[in-house]
């Protein structure tokens, strides 16, 4: 098992920008085959990110699998103006 974390800080944008963005990612959920569950949480660690995603995926074939999903970068670019590029990326093998 693959755990995936990506962590955001969002540049000045409004609440409604913000949390449709992370509707988005919440979304995914459930339409994308490769993604087992997802996390999203807000104001979180000891930088106090923004946003934090963690996703579990059973290989990191189905990790690029889901990357590369068309639902994927449209909900990645669905906000982009609102958030920094990721600040922090990591995965771990469970």
């Amino acid at each position: 098992m693959i755990r995936h974390i990506v962590m955001w800080k969002f540049r000045p944008g409004t609440e409604a920008e913000q949390e449709q963005f992370l509707s988005g990612l919440r979304a995914l959920q459930g339409v994308v085959p490769q993604l087992l569950q997802s996390e999203v949480a807000r104001n979180v660690g000891a930088r106090n990110y923004d946003a934090v995603l963690v996703s579990e995926f059973n290989s990191l074939e189905d990790l690029e699998a889901y990357k590369n999903d068309p639902r994927h970068k449209a909900v990645s670019a669905l906000c982009k103006s609102i958030r920094e590029d990721r600040v922090a990326v990591d995965y771990e093998v469970l």
